[in-house]
Order: C-alpha cells, then structure tokens, then sequence
C-alpha cells in the first residue's frame, strides 16, 4: 500500500475535504523536480485531472451540504485508490475548486498503465454514495484528463494542459478518459480481456495475499494482520484489491474472488500463533448469498482455521442496500464467532443507524482521522467525540494509517485499542509477516 509524501512545515490543505489545496500541488511539483537527480533524466510526473460533472446538479437538487458530503467521500476514494494503487508511494491528491481534484505520482509508469489506473478510479469514483438527506443514493459521473509531464512542464502548465482537455471534451459524448495530447489511448487488454486474465489467475492461484499486521496501543505486541489481495498483470502492472474487485464485479465473479482470497488467506494463517487474529473483508455480494454464513463456516472448518480468530470487515458500501438482511447475515456470522468490524469510519458519510443495527465488536477509524490528528486541536476533538461514543457503545477502536510516534501516542492516550500503518510495518508476505510475530 503507498503512502503520501511527507508532509512538510508549510503544508496547506483543502478546507472541505483534508486533501492538498492549489499551493501545497504547486510546492510539491517544484519539490519533487528539484529533488530529481540530473542523470536520471526527467522527472517522470504523471497526472490527472478528475472532474466531477454533476455536483451542481447535486446542490441544486438536494443542497449544498449534500454536495459537500459527496466531495468528501470522492476525495476519500481517490485517496484510498491512490493508497492501494500506486507502486512508488509518491503521489499527491489535491482539490482545486468545486468538483475538479487532481491526483500526480512521480513514479515510472506507461501510458497504458495510467489510462488503466484512471479507468479503475473513474469507476469508484462512480459508485453510489450514501444520501445523507436519506432517500435515493446519489451517483457521479467523472471526467478524466491525463497526461505525463514533460521536461519543460511545472505545475501551472500541468494544470493548464489538463484543463485545456477537460474542456474540449466536457460536452463530448466520447470517452471519459482523455490524454492532453489529444489522443485517447487504447488499453492493449479490453475489459473482456482482463475479466479472463483474472478468473485465470484465481485458477492458477496468482492472487498474492500480503498481510498488514496490527498492534495493541497498550502492549505495542503485535495481535494480528488484515489480509489484502496484490495481482501482478503482466502488461498492466500491480493492481490493488480495488481494482480486482472492479474486474471481477464486471464479470460477475465478485463472490468467487472473495471466496478465493479469504481461502487463501485462512491456508496461510493456519501456522500463525494461536493468539493472533486474521481480519477479512466482505463485500456486498458476500452479505447478498443466501447461505453465505454457512458457507463460510463450511470453508473455515475445511481450511481448519477456526472463525473465533476471523474479523470480517465490511465498508460502507456494503450497507447501502438492505440493512435489514446485512444485519440478520452478520447475526449469524456472530452466532459462529466471528467479530464484525466497521472499516474505513469517519471517510465520508456515516450513517449512524449502522452503530445501533449492526452486531459490531469494533471500528476501524480511517486513515484520514489520524492525518494531522497530533497538531490540530479541531481534529483531536472529533477524534474524542468518537471515542465517547465507541466506550458508550461497548465497541474496540482499531485505527489505521499510523505513521508516526506522536499520532500512535495520541491514540494510545484517548484509549483506541488497536492500530496498524507504516509506523511499524507496511503489508508483507506470509513468511515476512511470520518473523515479524516471532521477533
């Protein structure tokens, strides 16, 4: 999983959404040429220009403040997407006005990798996000220019070429992906022919499971790991989880790769020590299986890896369709002694109708929640405001993305339970993640 830049002592930030204003963009352009050594030839800086075309409509129809929700939560995506998807860990996500964001990463990637990346992202931006005026949920449909900055390129033309392809192309009907040259590039793999590519994979077991660990606050020991799923194309490069279950809802195998992925992730943990615990996550077509309990319980007992050590953790977007079923599934997932997790808290919209239906042990605070949390007094009080209200509900607070001493104390001092993020290590295969627990 990729990381941000570093921030620095002048770091701006978007009011609305937390990501990088227009100057901090600019800043780290000139920052990261400047750094580049002068043999290594040019700066390779890739860019896109994400335009979100109906948000008007969205203030108009249903209010500014639910237009702000649906930026938040797109700026979430993009956030998390870069996170999962982006091999060096260079990149900056920023909001320049209203609906347009822009996301960079300076790292070596071909053209038919970034207009890959850019159609994976285009679709998750796509997905429904939850109204918080109830109701229908809203859906956005984005615009995307790409491009690779060139020797003589800074940030303004950067962003002056992009927005010179938004516009030609805003009241096109062609293509949402566009490249500043003009051209729209073609993929050398069509959809059809990335959805077999993966169900190939599955089959000759390709799918590679890394294992974030997780820590105790209070013990610093370590007490288990979240497994994700890394495919290696051969054309295309590294896809994260995101994008697999993109490719896999196209074809309608989004059960089969679940399935797939929690098998092998139990199959590697079996020589864990006892104590630890393996955390899963569970999508909408999982929780939509009429014996989906069942099911699992059957997998873990053939697997022999038993559910009182599983965490299934489930997003948002799983509880956008029928609470009422996600809720009586995840019943019978407790009645088998598994522990529910609400991942990804506080990106976004929350319902809080999720706290008082669902059977959860425990919330996975959002990386965002910790971004900045050790310096700014109006984020330590959300955060508290959060904790009250998981010590009132009886739940344990996990929270992800730490990367520093200082945010790790700060969460150990409000008494969060758990924590995992690069501050004590990034995701790593099943033998790394085996001398890490003996260490």
């Amino acid at each position: 999983m990729g990381r941000a830049i570093e921030p620095d002592m002048d770091e701006t930030r978007d009011i609305l959404t937390g990501l990088a204003d227009p100057a901090q963009m600019r800043r780290t352009v000139w920052r990261w040429q400047s750094e580049w050594p002068g043999y290594a030839g040019n700066c390779p800086i890739h860019a896109m220009l994400i335009t979100i075309g109906r948000i008007d409509t969205v203030n108009v129809a249903f209010g500014e403040s639910t237009g702000d929700v649906a930026l938040v939560e797109v700026a979430q995506r993009i956030r998390h997407f870069a996170a999962d998807e982006l091999e060096s860990g260079v990149w900056l996500a920023a909001r320049l006005n209203g609906g347009n964001f822009v996301l960079l990463a300076r790292e070596e990637c071909t053209r038919e990798r970034w207009q890959w990346l850019a159609e994976a992202l285009a679709d998750a931006i796509a997905g429904p996000i939850a109204n918080p005026e109830g109701g229908a949920n809203l859906r956005l449909w984005p615009r995307l220019a790409l491009m690779r900055a060139g020797e003589n390129d800074d940030a303004d033309s950067i962003l002056d070429r992009l927005s010179e392809v938004a516009a030609r192309t805003r009241h096109s009907a062609g293509s949402r992906i566009a490249w500043s040259s003009g051209a729209v590039a073609a993929s050398k793999r069509s959809s059809h022919e990335l959805e077999a590519d993966l169900l190939a994979a599955i089959d000759g077991e390709e799918i590679e499971i890394l294992f974030q660990p997780q820590y105790s606050l209070d013990t610093d020991e370590m007490i288990g790991a979240e497994a994700l799923a890394r495919w290696h194309h051969p054309q295309i490069g590294r896809m994260g989880a995101a994008s697999l279950f993109q490719i896999a809802e196209r074809a309608d195998h989004t059960a089969h790769l679940s399935r797939h992925i929690a098998q092998r992730a139990m199959e590697q943990a079996r020589d864990w020590p006892a104590h630890l615990r393996l955390s899963l996550n569970i999508t909408p077509a999982d929780l939509g299986a009429d014996n989906f309990a069942l099911d699992f319980a059957r997998l873990s007992e053939r697997v022999g890896f038993s559910l009182e050590r599983v965490t299934l953790e489930i997003i948002e977007q799983v509880l956008l369709g029928d609470l009422d079923r996600v809720a009586s599934v995840l019943d019978q997932l407790k009645l088998l002694d598994c522990r529910i997790a609400l991942d990804d808290f506080g990106a976004g919209f929350c319902n809080f109708r999720y706290l008082k239906v669902l059977p959860l042990d425990c919330i996975k605070l959002d990386r965002s929640m910790v971004d900045g949390v050790a310096e700014d007094e109006r984020d330590q009080a959300v955060f508290r405001a959060i904790m009250g209200m998981a010590r009132a509900l009886e739940l344990k607070v996990l929270v992800e993305g730490v990367e520093t001493a200082k945010q790790r104390d700060f969460c150990a001092a409000e008494g969060c339970e758990y924590y995992q993020g690069f501050l004590r290590a990034e995701p790593v295969a099943v033998t790394d993640f085996l001398a890490l627990a003996s260490a």
